[in-house]
Order: structure tokens, then sequence, then C-alpha cells
């Protein structure tokens, strides 16, 4: 990533450019463009090709990326995917384990934070709260991103951070699921099969309409570009939204929980 950066920083010097100027005619943010000259984040392929384009570097940038061993083609780091989220036009997001970042409480978001191994302290545990928050402005600006949600049934049934902020949490992810733009599908546990067992995923489409798939392990993540890999997970999530509750049943089974809790 380190060379492709450096060869991206050459050819903007050449083309008499600065960081801000490449971004002005750009997809790309001045932020984004210095983050990927420094190694920061790795050059995605779609950026490659507009960069070539406008740099008149003949294809060197695209062909570059495209030669790079597989684990540094994309970005291993959340803040990449992130960056692409605040630009997002749309995303749909499967979770299994937790509730989605977008829709998190700061209660539960700190109670997540709180339980991570090796633990956080308060400082890194606040900091990361404020941090999440600050994400989900996308889902409040005057074009908000049209999102949708898949989560499991267990993340509402859960008792993260006891019994007060999963109350908190569930009646937020029912006013959550009223805001233009957003859908909130719970996916039962009863099925007995489903197309989200590989783990969770989102799909995200860029103000330029490019097509990304970001997973996450347990020690990594990946964001790529890959068609086939990106189609793989959209035939998924369209069978996933099939399999789980309409939004009318998802607002009763909130509801529902509300009451007994």
């Amino acid at each position: 990533m380190e060379v492709i950066g450096a060869q991206l920083a050459l050819f903007r010097i050449n083309a008499g450019l600065t960081q801000r100027g490449l971004g002005e005619r750009s997809t790309a943010s001045e932020e984004t463009i210095a983050s990927i000259e420094q190694g920061r984040r790795a050059l995605m392929p779609h950026l490659a090709t507009e960069f070539d384009q406008l740099l008149n570097t003949g294809g060197a940038l695209a062909t570059g990326v495209a030669k790079l061993p597989p684990k540094e083609k994309y970005p291993i780091w959340a803040e990449d995917f992130m960056a692409y989220e605040r630009q997002a036009l749309s995303l749909g997001w499967y979770e299994n384990g937790v509730i989605p970042g977008l829709l998190q409480t700061e209660d539960y978001a700190r109670a997540t934070f709180r339980s991570k191994i090796p633990h956080l302290s308060e400082e890194k545990v606040e900091q990361s709260v404020t941090d999440r928050l600050e994400r989900q402005q996308i889902l409040h600006k005057t074009n908000p991103v049209t999102a949708s949600f898949v989560i499991s049934e267990a993340t509402v049934l859960s008792n993260i951070g006891g019994r007060e902020i999963m109350r908190g949490q569930i009646s937020h992810l029912r006013q959550c699921a009223e805001l233009t733009g957003v859908s909130v599908q719970v996916l039962p546990l009863k099925r007995e099969h489903h197309a989200g067992l590989d783990g969770p995923f989102v799909l995200l489409e860029t103000a330029d309409h490019q097509h990304l798939a970001y997973t996450e392990a347990q020690r990594s993540s990946e964001l790529t570009s890959d068609a086939d890999e990106v189609s793989i997970l959209a035939q998924k999530y369209g069978m996933l939204r099939m399999q789980a509750l309409d939004a009318e049943e998802t607002m009763g089974l909130l509801d529902r929980l509300l009451g007994e809790r």
C-alpha cells in the first residue's frame, strides 16, 4: 500500500495538483487522498481508475492495485470502511451478535466496548463511544443514507449491559425503524435455515455507485470491491430479507419485548 500511495503522490505532484485540488476534481476527499498517499489507507480499484484518468497515468495505478498481493489489495482496518460509510448512498447490514453500531444507544455501545478482551481503559471506552455516536449522523442528514438492517433475534433477546440498558436499546431500535430511509428487520431464531450462518457483513454503495462489501472476524476485517464477492453477499442479503420478519412484524416483536421488560 505504501508503494501505491507514493506513486499516487508522485503522479499528483507531476500533474501540478495539491491533495485538495485532486479532491475537488474527484470523488475522493482530501483526507482520503492524504491517507492513501501516506500508506494508511488502501487505494480501491475504482479510485485507482479515476485517478489514472485525471492524472493521465496510462493506467499505472489501476495496474499496480491489480498486481498487489491479496492481503494488500484491500483495507484491513475498520477506519477504511467508516470513511466509505460516511459518504454512502445506501447500505445493507446483517448482524447476528450485537445491534449494528449505527443503531446503538450510548449506554449499549459503552457496554459492548467494556466487554472487549483485552479490556480497554475507560478513556479508550469513552472515546470509542463518542466515535460510534458520531457515525450515526449519516442516518440523520438532510439527505440521509438509505439503510437496511437485518438483525438476528438473538441480539434483541440478549442482556448486554443489563435489563435497563437493553430496554433502552430496544426502544431506540424501534425509533430508528421509523426514520426516513431506514428499514429494520429481525431474523427469527426459529428459522430452520437461513443465509446468515457465515457471520455478519455490510454491503455499501458509494457516491460514485461503486459497490463494496465489508466483513469482520475476531481479529481482522476486510473491505472488498471484488464483483464476485460483493455479488455473493448481495445474494445472501436478499435471501436474509425474505427470511426475516417484515417491518410491521418486527415492530410488533419489539413492542412485545418492551412490554415484557
